[in-house]
């Protein structure tokens, strides 16, 4: 279950105040049913006040909330059926990131995606979705799989950043990162990324350069963690609140500067608040997005894709 956030405490005491007052009209026979309405109306002012008044942290803060749906919950949701593939035929299966072919919509598709766990046991075993490089040739693996059969390809993009020990370095983390950029940009068949939560990094761009890119109302995608960038602009980790809004990390800044193309909407307080309702809004986008990308001559495509990339940022000559 997700945890209660600092700036939600003023919501849980309202709801548990009204929880006690229809209590207390039970046990007692009393018709107190204008004042819990009133105390109703006031909780849905104030939950509405609070979310759409969100700081940058905030949000870095629901995105990383536990209860989230993730990779294997949208799979589950979203296709009919599905077969997860593993390893990279090379080193070992990573299991921080999952992947398969499924039925969506009543058509084959490729997914990929990071996959974090439930519980401390499990985050372990996933490594809190921080991926090795075996990992990222995996998802290499499935996505020329994908091309060769002709089958698009969704990717669910969810980590704090790729794993940074001397373990994956030493079998070539960058190396398999920048192997996945180059023949992400030519793939030759439809893909689409989805920012769910955390988009840290190349841990996140690995994934990430798609015909199409969505950022959940409440996700992050940016270089660096905002904690990482406090400790390197002010040399105080503290400071990640203000490093947050200062690298406009959030959803509606992505779609703003053009890294994004659409913003998905979460339920009122975030994904982990009502998972299926948020399972069910991606499958809508992800049968849509297919869909219109399938009419597209793969030529137009690719070199959409590649013009995407290439006129993200401003810059100056002089």
């Amino acid at each position: 279950m997700p945890s209660e956030l600092e700036f939600e405490k003023p919501l849980s005491e309202l709801k548990n105040k009204i929880q006690e007052l229809k209590g207390f009209m039970e046990k007692n026979g009393l018709d107190l049913s204008g004042e819990v309405r009133r105390l109703e109306e006031h909780l849905d002012e104030l939950t509405e006040e609070t979310y759409n008044h969100l700081s940058a942290w905030q949000r870095v803060q629901i995105a990383r909330q536990p209860g989230r749906p993730t990779t294997l919950d949208y799979i589950k949701g979203v296709c009919t059926e599905f077969i997860e593939l593993h390893g990279d035929r090379n080193f070992r299966d990573d299991p921080s990131i999952v992947g398969g072919v499924g039925l969506i919509d009543g058509k084959p598709v490729t997914i990929i995606g990071h996959q974090k766990g439930r519980d401390t046991k499990e985050n372990i075993h996933r490594n809190f979705g921080m991926a090795h490089p075996e990992g990222y040739r995996k998802a290499l693996r499935l996505m020329k799989q994908a091309e060769k059969f002709g089958r698009p390809v969704v990717m669910f993009i969810d980590t704090a950043g790729a794993y940074p020990g001397m373990s994956a370095e030493e079998r070539g983390q960058s190396e398999a990162i920048a192997r996945n950029l180059l023949e992400m940009a030519g793939l030759r068949v439809p893909t689409i990324s989805f920012v769910t939560g955390e988009g840290g990094s190349g841990g996140a761009l690995g994934l990430g350069i798609t015909d199409r890119v969505y950022v959940l109302q409440y996700a992050w995608y940016s270089v660096i963690a905002p904690e990482s960038a406090a400790a390197i602009l002010w040399k105080d980790s503290t400071q990640a609140s203000r490093a947050a809004e200062v690298m406009r990390i959030t959803g509606p800044d992505l779609v703003d500067l053009g890294i994004a193309d659409e913003l998905i909407q979460e339920p009122k307080g975030g994904a982990q608040k009502d998972p299926a309702a948020m399972v069910a809004t991606v499958r809508e986008k992800i049968i849509e997005s297919l869909r219109e990308l399938a009419k597209k001559p793969i030529d137009e495509l690719l070199t959409e894709r590649y013009d995407k990339y290439r006129d993200m940022g401003e810059y100056v000559e002089r």
